[in-house]
């Protein structure tokens, strides 16, 4: 199942996100993202969203496109920001700043060799963290991408992308 076939899985009701996974999808080389930054991007997400059609739908758009270390660089983006994204949330919304002062002690070790280029994982990571509503990640992976002179368009494209996936599923949920 690719994405044409997932867009069929969608009701009436979301003409819009159809067409607006049909223009992600069909113009990668318009996000100004490479094919291994959109496909990771991409791919972080749909694991992080949990849905097997969906899941699937852009395995097959990734397929012949990206190597097997994008792959698990978008797993391991993910499993890395389920965690961080719910601890440095905590850490963000709580009015008690203590808990700011004490150590994470949370391994996070893949995050310093991820398996693909720094500035793609960091990509990958913002998604994520832009989908589960992390701030202070959020900050954290814009400041890195802009140290690394990903440009505004990339950096959108792939909250884009977030944003685009993350109705979709929900768009299949209300089908």
């Amino acid at each position: 199942m690719a994405i044409a076939d997932y867009k069929q899985l969608l009701g009436d009701h979301s003409k819009d996100t159809k067409l607006n996974l049909s223009s992600l999808f069909s113009n990668v080389e318009q996000s100004g993202l490479t094919n291994d930054q959109f496909y990771g991007t991409a791919l972080s997400l749909v694991y992080t969203l949990s849905d097997g059609e969906l899941t699937q739908a852009v395995e097959e758009e990734a397929e012949g496109k990206i190597e097997e270390n994008v792959k698990a660089a978008a797993k391991t983006a993910a499993s890395l920001m389920a965690m961080n994204n719910i601890y440095y949330r905590f850490l963000h919304l709580s009015s008690d700043k203590q808990f700011s002062k004490l150590p994470a002690g949370l391994r996070m070790n893949a995050m310093a060799n991820p398996g693909v280029d720094k500035a793609d994982f960091e990509l990958f990571s913002l998604a994520v963290s832009a989908l589960n509503g992390c701030g202070m990640c959020i900050d954290s992976h814009v400041q890195t991408l802009l140290k690394h002179e990903v440009s505004a368009q990339a950096i959108q494209s792939s909250i884009k992308l977030a944003a685009v996936l993350n109705a979709a599923l929900t768009a299949r949920k209300l089908s």
